[in-house]
């Protein structure tokens, strides 16, 4: 049983969720906390359950040696409010969707990504989806980014808890 659990929110879960996920597996692997740490990804949207990454998020990652090909999308749950310790949406839009889901008691577990890389250059993961190749490596530095922050955030909970 892990001692904590992350889960990445986007809207449909098929480009900077897994994504962040994919790269958040790989540091905690890493770091020899692959045992202690539960990830996942959601999507606010059933829009794509059950489909793969979109091909240009795992072709991007996959330069950078992460490896999505094995993820496949779902949705939030009502159940992973309280599974997951931090459930950290991509952007506001869906942070507010998740406040709106939430049970009370949870509403602390649910934060924005990148607050946890406050020397990123903007607040949010803007969703690539529409856009160029250039918005999906835009999308992978800022999530590797939010990841060592997360990382150095769950080393020190996991410190606490020893």
């Amino acid at each position: 049983m892990s001692e904590f659990s992350v889960l990445f929110v986007c809207m449909g879960n098929i480009c900077r969720s897994p994504t962040a996920e994919g790269v958040f597996r790989a540091k905690v692997r890493e770091a020899g906390l692959e045992r202690r740490v539960r990830i996942d990804s959601a999507g606010t949207h059933a829009f794509h359950v059950g489909s793969a990454p979109d091909l240009r998020s795992q072709r991007h990652a996959s330069q950078r040696g992460y490896d999505l090909s094995g993820l496949r999308a779902r949705a939030v749950e009502e159940a992973d409010f309280s599974r997951f310790d931090l459930l950290l949406a991509m952007d506001w839009d869906n942070l507010a969707l998740l406040e709106e889901q939430c049970p009370p008691q949870y509403a602390s577990r649910c934060r924005l990504f990148l607050s946890f890389a406050p020397q990123a250059p903007v607040a949010a993961v803007p969703d690539p989806y529409y856009g160029t190749e250039r918005d999906f490596e835009r999308a992978l530095d800022l999530v590797e980014q939010g990841c060592d922050g997360l990382l150095a955030f769950v080393e020190k909970r996991l410190l606490l808890r020893a």
